[in-house]
């Protein structure tokens, strides 16, 4: 057993994604302590309401991200459509409408990616259903900088493509989780005290 601290969670997810975050939020402890930033992937032109819809679900402050906001514990930041979300090194969040990665923007990978720079060690990522392979890689990048790798049990996905692609990616993930239990898993590793 070794103790762990966590810092950040991120989580990626796409085809059935708003019933999974309404589980997992549902879920969450209203003093779960640390920030979750969320990509979902959603049609450009699509309005800013997720974050809207996912505030009845969970006692936590759900929010649309936007530039420059400083990352809080306790807060829900959702990823704007049509935006890349990055976590920059000073952990304030960034806005980009650079070109799209794995036909997508905004992209999970980015995502990951930048909060790997930003929380290393400390970093928990999440993959959820989804109909593509995007977030592979940087769950991948998490994993090899010792943060902690959640990936839903493919079988309980919307969508089964995500999930299994970042399991084959990974190989070994830290933990693959029925969707019903992430948010036990997340409450429990963010837990003051918690040990592995």
């Amino acid at each position: 057993m070794k103790d762990r601290h966590f810092s950040c969670v991120v989580i990626g997810v796409s085809a059935g994604g708003l019933n999974a975050l309404t589980v997992i939020f549902h879920g969450l402890s209203a003093d779960f302590p640390i920030p979750v930033v969320v990509v979902q992937h959603e049609k450009s032109d699509s309005e800013d309401l997720l974050a809207e819809l996912l505030n009845y679900k969970t006692d936590l402050c759900v929010k649309t991200a936007e530039e420059k906001d400083t990352i809080e514990g306790g807060v829900i930041y959702i990823c704007p459509a049509n935006y890349h979300l990055l976590i920059e090194e000073n952990r304030t969040l960034s806005l980009s409408v650079d070109p799209r990665v794995n036909h997508a923007r905004p992209s999970i990978d980015v995502l990951f990616e930048t909060a790997v720079s930003a929380y290393g060690k400390e970093l928990i990522a999440v993959i959820l259903t989804g109909a593509s392979s995007d977030g592979s890689t940087g769950l991948r990048q998490v994993m090899d900088n010792d943060g902690y790798a959640i990936v839903q049990d493919p079988a309980t996905a919307y969508s089964r493509i995500m999930p299994e692609a970042a399991i084959k990616a990974c190989r070994f993930p830290d933990e693959i989780v029925p969707l019903e239990e992430v948010s036990a898993r997340l409450n429990d590793l963010c837990r003051k005290g918690y040990s592995l």
